[in-house]
């Protein structure tokens, strides 16, 4: 049986991706900040364990190095993530923002990563999978804007395409993917797709992707989106 780890999995995004995950015979480990308070996550019945991961503790990541030494994980999805005060612009930036966006966004993806990098390499699949955004690729920003996000994105695709150099030796798989405009509480409700449309098509996207596909930075669909 094949083991995912998947942050922010008390809503949204997460709690899908645990939900489909666990109905096509994963284990899942799933990561969130307050365990006790994650009713809809506590609630899915299967092979689901529930853990402690605050992306700003590093108490945390030291308790999951620890609890989960001797698993071999063969997915991790780096799904937490937060998108600030969005609508601040030039002129109006507010840097204290700009730190927790990179923490949540950028460091604590790459921390988990560093936790669990021996897992990973055990395990059959070696994967790792970080939720970005199509708002992270420069040559597509056509909008302006949304100045913390977009650039914490943009470094999350920075550091996966180093990891998908630098553990290609391990046979590790390293990849970014966008997954759409969708209805979350970050999304809103007139995003484009439902949670389970996008899920269900990354899912599928995640399970397919070999080492040949390392460094790439996809869409939802499976299309390939420019840097």
């Amino acid at each position: 049986m094949k083991t995912i780890f998947v942050t922010g999995s008390n809503r949204g995004l997460g709690l899908e991706f645990v939900k489909q995950f666990e109905s096509n015979g994963f284990k899942v480990i799933a990561a969130c900040r307050n365990p006790r308070l994650a009713d809809n996550l506590n609630s899915i019945k299967g092979n689901i364990e529930v853990v402690k991961l605050d992306i700003n503790s590093g108490s945390d990541f030291e308790n999951i190095s620890t609890i989960y030494k001797n698993e071999n994980i063969d997915i991790l999805i780096n799904n937490a993530g937060i998108i600030g005060l969005n609508k601040k612009m030039i002129g109006e930036i507010n840097y204290e923002d700009w730190k927790n966006v990179f923490q949540t966004n950028v460091l604590g993806p790459t921390m988990i990563v560093e936790k669990l990098l021996s897992q990973i390499a055990r395990s059959q699949k070696k994967l790792i999978v970080s939720i970005s955004s199509k708002l992270g690729s420069i040559e597509e920003n056509s909008g302006g804007g949304q100045y913390a996000y977009r650039a914490s994105k943009a470094a999350l695709n920075a550091v996966n395409k180093s990891l998908s150099i630098d553990l290609i030796d391990k046979g590790i798989t390293s990849i970014v993917i966008s997954p759409g405009w969708v209805k979350t509480d970050m999304g809103g409700q007139n995003a484009d797709i439902t949670v389970h449309d996008s899920v269900t098509q990354m899912r599928r996207l995640i399970e397919s992707v070999t080492i040949n596909d390392t460094g790439k930075f996809f869409n939802f669909d499976g299309d390939i989106i420019k840097w």
